[in-house]
């Protein structure tokens, strides 16, 4: 279980110049988008988890509950999704300034594919002072349409129409 979430979200390029503390392989799909009620595989390090995320609303602060799944509850949760789970690589890098950046991979090799990175804070006033490194893209965090719940619902929308997904990040 988390709590509270501060975070603040960026575009990407690409994976940043820098070693990974981590690396990891993600599924994931959306039971329900508002609220956001989604599940979640994670394979790392050869071992797999699986959760439950309940995210409330909000752009930078939102309320975020999270519960572990056995393998055979996901697969059960998996067979109500109304469309196939989102695909992401995520790396997990130490910044200078202590803070990790999570930047993710998403839907690799699809058209719509794109990169998008996360800094998590403990306070507003600790994300309202980061200075975020170069490297990091256009900050998305109040943005309209930049949470992966959208991305997972206009990607849905496009496989109902049988179109592919341009690029939309």
């Amino acid at each position: 279980m988390k709590g509270m979430e501060i975070e603040r979200k960026f575009l990407l390029e690409g994976f940043p110049d820098l070693t990974p503390e981590s690396v990891s392989e993600m599924r994931q799909g959306y039971l329900c988008t508002d609220p956001v009620v989604r599940i979640r595989s994670k394979a790392q390090n050869g071992k797999e988890s699986y959760r439950l995320c309940f995210k409330g609303k909000g752009t930078l602060v939102r309320q975020e509950t999270e519960l572990e799944l056995t393998p055979e509850q996901f697969k059960e949760l998996e067979k109500l999704l109304p469309a196939p789970t989102v695909r992401k690589e995520k790396r997990v890098y130490l910044l200078q300034d202590g803070h990790r950046l999570e930047c993710s991979r998403v839907d690799a090799g699809e058209p719509s594919e794109f990169f998008y990175a996360e800094v998590e804070f403990e306070s507003v006033e600790e994300a309202a002072a980061f200075l975020p490194p170069d490297f990091l893209g256009r900050d998305v965090t109040e943005e309209p349409g930049y949470t992966m719940a959208q991305y997972w619902e206009k990607k849905r929308a496009a496989q109902r129409e049988e179109k592919p997904l341009p690029r939309i990040f």
